[in-house]
């Protein structure tokens, strides 16, 4: 499905000035060469030390406490973090933000001499946004009884539960602070610091449970949580005040220079908040229903759906890195009024995240047996525990694709409409568009209700298995009409052309699957089955790949050849001159 982009380009208002056939103004230049790949390394890397140590730190739960009423107590607990992170710092904080950055650096550029509106953003949205926080912080605290029977009434420990909850109410205000300084940062094309805060999170988890689980169990597990956020919050303080020192503006203004001011503000527009938060909570839902139905299953089921999560997470991790770094670019092409270019940079995102997160998917439902027996199998996890939990990774796999595709198409989707305007925009929407920000609640309400209704058919027979499948049936509807709402919404995907690069990837993906488990399944020893069907895998999903025409593995496929075998000097001679 293809639309002509002029019928599309009243979706977004063109910047003053713009001109045609030229670049929007305030565009700013390209990045430079190598950037991307650059910031997506960096990214990458310290993601992958947070990822790293946040393994560790299951792996020692796992070790200390096992999955036992006293780890379904702290998951509980866990909601509360787990909540405010995609909230505050992964989803609605980036949706709301990124852009209102992008929007005010566009200023900037347009006119450098003018005040500056990055540092005007800021003082019209942080003290309100801190306020906020430290109510919702304190809110949480007080209402930790209501909020622990509302979440599991039938879990077997609530007192426990209660104190955790008590204490991982801290995280509120420390992880909004940390959402917010990160979006300014990455807006600003950082990504050093902000790729750092799960490092800095998982540091302070380890070093309090790791020093103090002997006397206070689980508890301690709890008080890492809120270190930790606290220390995020630290790692990103001083960046963020050299940016914002960077762009201070000129001194008193003349009654031109504050007329001009008064055309370059920028607006608030808070009822932007609504369908961004609502999106965001309604997607975290997902998890209040598994943890509501598990807690009348045996004790143990929540902890192995969140290690079975927490695993299968790791593959979908590496898929939202690209757009992580690739958001910036297309929130300041949708603030220059440039459709085009943010259209060709989603429409990669969604094939590169689809390729990154299939070929983990495809481990993950080959491997799961020998992966948890190799992370989680020792102390007080024993077999028992590792079946229960590898099955579940199985099923949660299938809907690993639609989580990782959403977390692509949400991010322009919200970028159309950010929670600023120019003072000079009127700003004058139709009931149509303001009815569009409200479709993604909708596509994701319409999903929880596929996770409630397949969960509790087939809870009372697969037990946590019907769960996760009900997490996976659930998302994977909601991707489906997201796609849909984003070319709706003005940005002109070529439909055909992104599912049939999928459609390639999933079969390369099946193949890939069935050649490493069969692989998987004649080794000894989880070590040497995780080595050698990880490895299947990923020659099968790059060959098949290759052969079905994905570009999103052909591509990385022949690089890999040409450097390991680069032309010879006869070669060159070969090529037609010029090439």
């Amino acid at each position: 499905m293809t639309t002509d982009q002029p019928a599309l380009a009243s979706a977004v208002p063109a910047p003053r000035g713009a001109t045609a056939g030229g670049p929007p103004p305030g565009s700013g230049p390209a990045p430079r060469r190598g950037f991307l790949a650059k910031a997506f390394g960096i990214t990458a890397v310290l993601s992958a030390a947070g990822s790293g140590l946040g393994l560790l730190r299951d792996l020692l739960l796992a070790r200390y406490f096992g999955a036992n009423q006293g780890t379904d107590a702290f998951l509980v607990a866990w909601t509360v973090p787990e909540t405010a992170a995609p909230l505050l710092i992964e989803d609605a904080m980036s949706f709301l933000m990124v852009p209102a950055f992008a929007l005010a650096l566009v200023l900037r550029e347009e006119d450098p001499d003018a005040p500056d509106p990055v540092r005007q953003l800021v003082r019209a949205t942080l003290p309100w946004l801190l306020l906020a926080l430290s109510g919702l912080a304190l809110a949480a605290a007080l209402g930790a009884p209501q909020l622990v029977e509302l979440l599991a009434p039938g879990l077997a420990n609530p007192g426990l539960a209660v104190t955790c909850t008590r204490i991982t109410a801290i995280t509120v205000l420390p992880f909004g602070v940390v959402g917010y300084l990160a979006a300014a940062l990455r807006a600003h094309h950082c990504f050093t610091a902000p790729a750092g805060i799960y490092v800095a999170y998982n540091v302070g988890i380890l070093a309090v449970l790791l020093g103090c689980q002997s006397f206070l169990g689980v508890r301690s597990a709890a008080l890492g949580v809120a270190l930790g956020s606290l220390l995020m919050a630290g790692l990103l303080v001083a960046p963020f005040l050299r940016r914002l020192r960077q762009g201070a503006g000129p001194g008193p203004q003349s009654g031109a220079g504050r007329a001009r001011r008064s055309r370059k503000a920028l607006v608030l527009m808070p009822f932007a908040l609504l369908p961004v938060a609502a999106f965001t909570l309604t997607r975290q839902s997902q998890v209040f229903v598994e943890r509501y139905l598990g807690s009348a299953l045996p004790p143990g089921t929540i902890s192995h759906l969140n290690y079975a999560a927490k695993v299968s997470q790791l593959a979908m991790t590496a898929g939202i890195l690209i757009c992580t770094v690739t958001f910036p670019l297309v929130a300041r092409a949708l603030a220059a009024g440039d459709l085009a270019a943010a259209r060709d940079r989603v429409e990669k995102d969604l094939g590169q995240a689809a390729a990154v997160v299939l070929g983990g998917t495809a481990f993950l439902m080959a491997c799961a047996p020998s992966v948890v027996s190799l992370l989680f199998q020792r102390g007080a996890f024993g077999p028992q525990d590792t079946a229960a939990t590898a099955a579940v990774i199985r099923v949660y796999s299938v809907g690993l694709p639609a989580q990782a595709l959403i977390g692509v198409m949400i991010r322009p989707y919200f970028s159309l409409r950010p929670v600023v305007r120019r003072a000079d925009d009127p700003g004058t929407e139709d009931g149509g568009r303001r009815l569009l920000d409200w479709f993604p609640v909708a596509a994701m309400l319409l999903g929880l209700g596929v996770t409630v209704v397949v969960s509790l058919l087939a809870t009372p027979r697969f037990g946590a298995l019907g769960l996760a499948a009900g997490n996976a049936a659930g998302i994977t509807a909601t991707a489906a009409l997201l796609l849909h709402g984003l070319v709706l919404r003005g940005i002109p995907l070529r439909l055909r052309r992104v599912l049939g690069g999928h459609a390639r990837l999933v079969a390369a993906a099946g193949g890939a699957t069935a050649l490493g488990a069969a692989v998987a399944g004649l080794a000894t020893g989880p070590l040497l089955s995780t080595l050698l069907g990880g490895l299947t895998v990923a020659l099968a999903f790059a060959v098949l790949g290759t052969g079905l025409g994905a570009r999103e593995v052909r591509g990385p496929v022949l690089a890999v050849a040409r450097a390991l075998n680069p032309p010879t000097v006869a070669d060159e001679g070969k090529l037609p001159h010029g090439q």
